[in-house]
């Protein structure tokens, strides 16, 4: 009854999340978005549809129940996405579950982000019209702490809380006095949550799976507020090799289907599938819509065990048309 009430609780929370914005089309009003970058080789693989799937530590990054079932002692994430615009993004993750996963599993997480140098400038009233005052380098970062738990055989819930810093210029001058250049901090800050669960039905390999990301205050920079880019996410996978006539030590084949609920777009319908042979190779593919460009992904995975470390190696790529193509690398290492 405990947990048919935490379900139901859930639910309602995010559906009330979700309609709290949904009786007016607001399109490109959010600030942060890197928060919605998938950093994560694996997950971009299948575009994202991880809502409902137990993962590593990485699954911090998009529904923290997904971490509540590490198979080790210590698991540790680094990713590196090669964004459009020359953009780097990088992230790692690391989730402990100590004696033994009797008290649940804790997370630490990592985003930062890189928009490489800019012309710094200043009004004046030479003949350019401006002073070259040099570069700077805008920066983001994303620091989080999550806990997650297996309250039973069925069902894991999960939350995170995040710092989130995004600085634009730093110390930026914007007029020059008496004394010298006045200058104005162009960065602002906020704490955010995310929270999520995961609920096994019992047939086969069907899970289901809910989060809600970035939930927080209104944010003020300079003289206009502005939101974060929450998003509601509802999903569910399934192995197809439990109803075909193949080995399952041998064959795996994951289908996942998320519907997302962003603040900032339409709804999307996203579909993601990984073939695993011999618990060893992966391929991965996703497709999600609507979508302004992108919409495809595909990657591939190696993974091993030895002396009782695991390690993995994920590649994704993300064509795109308007932009240049994304790639993401990610290592994830167990023990």
């Amino acid at each position: 009854m405990n947990i048919k009430n935490i379900i139901i609780g859930f639910v309602m929370i995010g559906f009330f999340t979700a309609g709290s914005f949904a009786q007016t089309k607001k399109l490109a009003q959010t600030g942060m978005k890197f928060l919605n970058v998938s950093t994560n080789a694996q997950v971009a693989g299948i575009s994202g549809a991880i809502t409902s799937l137990h993962g590593g530590s990485a699954s911090m990054l998009y529904n923290p129940a997904g971490m509540a079932e590490i198979p080790t002692m210590v698991d540790v994430s680094v990713n590196t996405t090669q964004w459009i615009a020359d953009i780097n993004h990088l992230s790692a993750t690391v989730a402990v579950q100590p004696f033994d996963n009797y008290y649940g599993v804790l997370g630490i997480s990592v985003v930062a982000v890189d928009y490489g140098e800019f012309m710094e400038t200043v009004r004046s009233t030479n003949d350019k019209g401006y002073l070259d005052l040099g570069t700077y380098s805008p920066s983001a970062i994303a620091i989080g702490i999550g806990y997650a738990r297996s309250l039973s055989q069925k069902f894991a819930i999960g939350g995170n809380v995040k710092y989130i810093r995004q600085s634009l210029i730093g110390d930026g001058k914007v007029g020059l006095t008496t004394d010298g250049y006045e200058t104005e901090k162009f960065e602002t800050s906020v704490f955010a949550f995310d929270f999520g669960l995961i609920y096994k039905t019992g047939f086969e390999s069907l899970n289901i799976g809910m989060s809600v990301r970035n939930f927080s205050e209104e944010i003020k920079f300079i003289e206009e507020g502005f939101q974060l880019p929450l998003i509601f996410q509802i999903g569910m996978s399934f192995d197809l090799i439990d109803v075909l006539p193949f080995n399952k030590e041998n064959h795996s084949l994951i289908i996942a289907l998320d519907a997302n609920h962003p603040r900032d777009f339409s709804e999307q319908i996203i579909i993601g599938a990984e073939y695993t042979f011999i618990n060893t190779f992966s391929i991965r593919t996703g497709f999600n819509s609507p979508n302004d460009d992108a919409g495809f992904n595909a990657g591939f995975g190696i993974k091993r065990s030895l002396a009782g470390v695991f390690m993995s190696v994920d590649y994704a790529y993300e064509p795109h048309t308007i932009f240049d193509d994304v790639h993401r690398f990610s290592v994830r290492i167990a023990y």
